[in-house]
């Protein structure tokens, strides 16, 4: 199987979370291009996004009002209406080539669903699609998110899977612009037992496996930013 480079950048702010995806999608769109496909790991400070089809209802608070509370608010290009991203999130950007796996948008998004599916009940979690809606779901609970873009078949943005944090970020808004719906964590889902640190690790690993299997792809270890991409 082809590589999949995982870069697991730990804590950090979106905007430059962002504009390090931005960069790496061009690179490896360009004919003469030296990437592998990569997979970004990272935990975001507290920011909520906001995708092409967010709707005025999906936020109750204006972006002022939510800045001014100290977190961040940007809009941006992927799919799908608003979501929250903090500490305690694992965040996946996957930088992959769909020239050279399936050039089908729609196809994309339900393996990242499949992965994520898989990933979780590798850890004990029950999950599913629910019919009509993007994301990943257990029980009547939403447990992920996800939005995503393409430039010259080369994705950029990802998923969002809860694992140990505070669902408290999410009252800001009405996520994924759907009403009354339920948040759920990893942590709550399997009693919140674990120590948070190694539950978030032992996710993050069953995650990278589950996505490189679903990708057809090699997953090559989890670098860090010292290890080149800055």
């Amino acid at each position: 199987m082809l590589p999949l480079r995982v870069i697991d950048l730990g804590r950090k702010g979106y905007a430059e979370t962002l504009e390090l995806q931005r960069r790496l999608c061009v690179e490896r769109a360009a004919p003469d291009h030296r990437l592998d496909d990569v997979l970004l790991l990272v935990e975001h400070e507290p920011v909520i996004t906001l995708g092409r089809t967010t709707q005025a209802t999906s936020l109750p608070l204006t972006p002022e009002a939510i800045t001014r509370q100290g977190v961040g608010v940007h809009e941006v290009e992927r799919g799908g209406d608003v979501t929250w991203h903090g500490p305690g999130q694992l965040v996946g950007y996957p930088i992959v080539d769909l020239r050279r796996m399936r050039e089908d948008l729609h196809w994309y998004l339900r393996t990242l669903e499949d992965a994520l599916i898989d990933a979780l009940e590798s850890l004990g979690i029950p999950a599913d699609r629910n019919p009509g809606y993007t994301g990943v779901w257990t029980a009547g609970r939403k447990i992920a998110s996800m939005g995503v873009h393409v430039k010259r078949w080369v994705t950029l943005h990802g998923f969002a899977l809860n694992v140990v944090n505070d669902l408290s970020g999410f009252d800001l808004i009405v996520p994924c612009g759907i009403q009354q719906v339920v948040m759920t964590t990893v942590a709550e889902e399997l009693g919140g037992a674990e120590p948070p640190g190694q539950l978030f690790a032992r996710t993050r690993a069953a995650v990278v496996t589950s996505l490189g299997r679903a990708l057809q792809r090699e997953p090559l270890g989890n670098q860090s930013t010292s290890a080149g991409v800055q």
